[in-house]
């Protein structure tokens, strides 16, 4: 299993290049922020596109608790990089549009 820990300050350029890691590298990859705090604009693009959570769960084969989960959390210091790389993807958005820092 590969996992991969981040830095805050680090995490735009860096989650940028890990998707470009090939998608059966990455069984267990987690981002872990040691000094932040991060947030997931889940329910944003879920409203522009006009998806619940639960279709949102449906179309990225997240369970519907991670979702709900991601969606209300105000900062979180561990992300699941195999989930954000499915939400981006139904979103048709990049990684770095779905994370917002929010401490460094």
């Amino acid at each position: 299993m590969k996992a991969i820990a981040l830095s805050c300050p680090d995490v735009r350029r860096s989650l940028f290049q890990i998707s470009n890691i090939k998608r059966q590298q990455i069984v267990i990859c987690q981002v872990s922020m040691s000094k932040g705090l991060v947030r997931l604009r889940i329910r944003e693009f879920a409203d522009q596109n006009g998806w619940t959570l639960k279709e949102v769960s449906d179309r990225s084969g997240v369970g519907y608790s991670t979702i709900r989960n991601y969606a209300q959390c105000q900062g979180m210091t561990t992300v699941n990089f195999a989930y954000l790389h499915r939400l981006a993807r139904i979103f048709d958005i990049m990684i770095e549009d779905l994370v917002e820092i929010l401490e460094e």
